[in-house]
């Protein structure tokens, strides 16, 4: 049966400035890489010179959207202090999927701080959110009306129980009294980004990209365990920030399972990274999230896959997943692949390879398209499978 998607859906992919650009030095990640605790960057994919060759990719493959994301070290390197000429770089980005006829999505934050702001407290400074909130205004004027749509953090949970952690500028979990201080100042920040934008571009779309889980739980205690999860993980968050969205960015690659047997778990197919097999599943976090009764875009979803044996049917599952959620009643509007590019991983480097387009990183950056790209262009011309 053919599953067709709503007239103007956007179909897309996403990236993570620090993930692809190459060349940033003034931020924690690539202070982390300096002192041994991740693994080396290089150029990364050259993205921040390669742009749009990428983007005449991405539209070659029928893309009508693109999420990319902002270096905040490079418009901020100073606190205070805005680098016009970087600013006018991601000017220039907007511009070029204008000319491509794509939408554009901009994260303001993808994990990565300025060192300035990381050295003098991070989201610990009781000031943080109005300092957040000063950059993103400062995205919006500088973008006016080219940008409509604004994703203000990715994944707020992962960064502070994790990548925070690694990176000295979040307590991670071990911490639970500190973690719920994080916890609440990035509600605040998100809080007086989204103020801050809207009253700079009153008709801009504010967001957040929120990871998701789809939790399942086996017997009475893996039940219980699930239902706690999808309250703590998936809605908390969000219950603290309805007020301030205007839609919900879903990022999906997991099913978990409570009270799963090892042996249960070792006869699944899984990814390159490990992760179980569900993309289906992604109608689980779709209907969840639709009880907000707000637009939601697939801001990620994707598989690490290096020899591309399974990426084509698992963008299938997704988009099926994501059919049925809509013909169920949640108004997604939108589905972004997890990645354009074959990028860096923090805890993995090159060697997860996410991409639709897969990057030689030791042959100065060759790109090559996969057949899973050609597959999902192939969805993407239908509008649906």
């Amino acid at each position: 049966m053919s599953k067709k998607f709503p007239d103007r859906f956007l179909w897309g992919a996403s990236t993570s400035a620090m993930q692809v650009e190459g060349g940033i030095e003034n931020n924690d990640w690539a202070e982390a890489v300096r002192e041994g605790k991740a693994p080396e960057m290089g150029l990364a994919c050259d993205f921040y010179n390669r742009y749009e060759e990428d983007f005449d990719t991405a539209q070659s493959l029928g893309h009508n959207a693109n999420r990319f994301s902002v270096e905040w070290a490079r418009i901020e390197p100073h606190e205070g202090v805005f680098d016009e000429i970087e600013i006018e770089h991601y000017k220039k980005m907007v511009t070029a999927l204008r000319a491509r006829s794509m939408e554009p999505f901009v994260t303001l934050w993808h994990f990565s701080l300025p060192l300035w702001f990381v050295e003098s407290g991070s989201f610990g400074r009781s000031d943080a959110p109005q300092i957040f909130a000063r950059y993103a205004a400062k995205m919006a004027e500088a973008f006016g009306k080219d940008v409509t749509f604004y994703i203000t953090m990715n994944e707020p949970l992962v960064w502070v129980g994790e990548h925070g952690k690694i990176l000295g500028a979040a307590p991670g979990l071990q911490k639970p009294f500190t973690y719920l201080f994080y916890f609440g100042q990035l509600i605040k920040a998100h809080k007086a980004a989204y103020e801050a934008i809207k009253k700079t571009i009153s008709d801009a779309h504010v967001g957040i990209a929120k990871h998701q889980f789809s939790f399942v739980g086996k017997g009475p205690f893996g039940t219980i365990a699930a239902v706690l999860a999808r309250y703590f993980w998936n809605r908390h968050f969000l219950n603290a920030i309805s007020h301030s969205l205007d839609f919900i960015g879903i990022q999906f690659y997991q099913r978990l399972f409570f009270w799963q047997s090892k042996q249960e778990d070792s006869v699944q197919e899984k990814s390159d990274i490990g992760w179980q097999l569900h993309p289906e599943a992604i109608y689980d976090v779709l209907i969840e999230a639709s009880h907000f009764h707000l637009p939601l875009y697939v801001s990620e979803a994707g598989i690490a896959d290096a020899k591309d044996q399974w990426r084509t049917e698992y963008i299938k599952g997704l988009v099926r997943g994501t059919h049925r959620a809509i013909a169920d009643g949640a108004d997604v509007c939108g589905f972004f692949y997890w990645s354009l590019l074959d990028n860096y991983e923090f805890l993995e480097g090159f060697s997860m390879k996410f991409g639709l387009v897969a990057v030689d990183h030791e042959n100065g950056q060759r790109r090559t398209v996969r057949d899973s790209a050609k597959a999902y262009a192939k969805i993407i011309r239908n509008n649906g499978l």
